[in-house]
């Protein structure tokens, strides 16, 4: 049977036939799909003049008069927008456009009859832009290609179009409950049916459902389908009902058992350090790429002979994990998602020895614990030899990965998470949640209380949310009121002393700018005045729904 893998290369090819001498605009999500596969260089190789951002700001110039847009969404709203701007920007008198979604999908949308003219709704989006071209004699495709998919491996992949789709809780059955009358709101979330869904969530799982049909239609396969969760049982729900997937059912010569299990089962797994992988602490504590949600910046200037005091620079390209490209370096990281750490981190060493030899360069074997410092002692080997580091320049990112995860600060810490979660699920067993919070509360300290080994506010959240998801159902008491008052009444002091809240924290609490008008308040008026149910609250006694 056929691998991932060859499937997602497989949705590309209609895109790469169109890219001949043309302009290719990708949205993030797209982009990403597209990282795993090949990159950028699988559409300049394909003939494509260059590759840009989707986004209004960009156009083309006077001689270039092809374009294909590859979008993971509607084409509709914000979408449409950004199309309409590039091309009245540009000079373009050929334009074809690729969604992710399929035109039965933009028909239900629109609450059109599936039963009208095929392709209804893309041969209208053909005339506007041949409109927005200025002529309506020049050539406009609309075509539907399910690049939503991105393979990190043969046989896993994700689908980063997605990565915002998350299982209901209990805050989002109250939202459902509030536009329903009282005779018909829900009980709990294994109640709620697909057609009581906010309609951008259906379209999420409609999309889902599209992906998933095309990809067993390409595997020749007919799926039984199990669910583990409520907001599961609905999504395996719709796709046995799916008429695409039932007519496909009706051929299919492969048997498979598909299983879908909510996120929310296992977010204890998410926020835990228990894990003895390498790949997992490299995604956990390298910055990630922008716009991506599965590959991480490697710095890449150890490779160049540039000399940065401070180990960084601006002007080097950041390396990455997806290596599709080199046979040697991508069945390295295939290789690295399987196994423990230590036998992982000796096989990086492996390959930098033994390519090393191959290219007869100086290097000096060294036997017993493999360290940073060796590997980066292997890789610098490379930077005198421009033919072997452009032979092994996979390879060699995935060494600097290894190399910057062993020496992050963040990977010190490591096993002191592990070993306070384990003091947590003994504590949870042995006493309450308060008894818990309230050895949590002393390791709470602002920004300049905090030492290098201190927890800071990302690791705070994600022990509330390991401890939270651990309890379960929490029965009303005073004492734990009285614990939680004094965990919010710290978590406020410290949000409010941080110099700088990352990405993360600025997401569970509020934007910069709300930020700064919590911090006057705070100033004036005392931790008291803060808003707590909308700026703290929500990240502790709901963050198993919202992280």
């Amino acid at each position: 049977m056929a691998h991932l893998s060859s499937f997602c290369q497989h949705i590309w090819d209609p895109v790469f036939k169109k890219c001949k001498r043309a302009l290719v605009f990708l949205d993030p999500e797209c982009a990403e799909s597209l990282h795993w596969v090949g990159g950028a260089r699988q559409l300049l190789d394909a003939g494509a003049l260059n590759v840009k951002e989707f986004s209004s700001f960009e156009s083309g110039g006077a001689n270039q008069p092809k374009a294909v847009f590859v979008v993971s969404s509607l084409l509709k709203g914000r979408t449409v927008e950004i199309i309409r701007d590039i091309i009245r920007l540009s000079a373009f008198q050929y334009c074809t456009v690729f969604t992710a979604l399929p035109h039965w999908l933009h028909l239900w949308v629109n609450n059109v009859n599936s039963e009208v003219e095929e392709n209804l709704i893309f041969q209208q989006f053909e005339e506007k832009l041949c409109e927005w071209m200025g002529n309506m004699n020049y050539t406009a495709e609309v075509m539907y290609a399910p690049v939503l998919f991105a393979p990190l491996a043969p046989h896993l992949c994700v689908t980063p179009a997605l990565a915002s789709l998350f299982p209901l809780g209990s805050r989002d059955l109250n939202q459902i409950n509030n536009s329903r009358s009282e005779k018909k709101k829900f009980a709990s979330l294994s109640d709620v049916d697909f057609t009581s869904l906010p309609v951008k969530l259906q379209i999420q799982i409609k999309l889902l459902i599209s992906g998933l049909n095309h990809l067993f239609e390409y595997l020749d396969m007919r799926e039984e389908c199990f669910a583990v969760g409520s907001f599961s049982k609905i999504i395996a729900g719709d796709l046995v009902n799916c008429p695409h997937a039932k007519n496909r059912r009706k051929t299919a010569q492969n048997k498979a058992s598909l299983v879908f299990i909510d996120r929310t089962l296992d977010l204890t797994g998410a926020v835990g350090h228990h894990g003895d992988n390498l790949v997992e602490k490299i995604i956990s504590v390298l910055p990630r790429f922008p716009g991506h949600t599965n590959d991480v910046m490697v710095n890449t200037v150890e490779l160049t002979a540039l000399h940065v005091a401070d180990g960084n620079s601006d002007t080097v390209a950041p390396g990455c994990l997806a290596q599709p490209n080199d046979p040697a370096a991508k069945a390295l990281w295939e290789s690295l998602l399987g196994v423990k750490q230590k036998e992982a981190i000796m096989e990086v060493r492996r390959h930098l020895v033994e390519a090393a030899s191959r290219e007869n360069l100086p290097i000096k074997m060294s036997m017993g614990r493999v360290t940073p410092e060796q590997l980066s002692s292997y890789i610098q080997l490379f930077k005198k030899n421009a033919k072997a580091l452009e032979n092994h320049c996979g390879l060699l990112q995935l060494g600097l990965a290894t190399a910057q995860t062993l020496k992050h600060p963040q990977y010190a810490k490591w096993d002191n998470f592990l070993a306070f979660e384990r003091l947590l699920l003994q504590n949870i067993g042995d006493s309450q949640l308060p008894g818990v919070l309230n050895q949590l509360y002393p390791m709470i300290k602002s920004h300049s209380e905090r030492k290098g080994d201190d927890y800071n506010l990302d690791d705070l959240l994600m022990l509330l949310v390991y401890i939270y998801s651990l309890v379960g159902e929490i029965p009303l008491q005073k004492e734990l009121e009285v614990a939680e008052d004094k965990i919010k009444k710290k978590l406020v002091q410290v949000f409010c002393d941080e110099p700088e809240l990352s990405s993360l924290s600025l997401k569970i609490t509020a934007s910069k700018k709300e930020l700064t008008q919590q911090k006057q308040i705070m100033k004036t008026q005392g931790p008291q005045a803060c808003l707590l149910s909308a700026f703290v609250v929500p990240s502790i006694s709901s963050g198993k729904e919202h992280m």
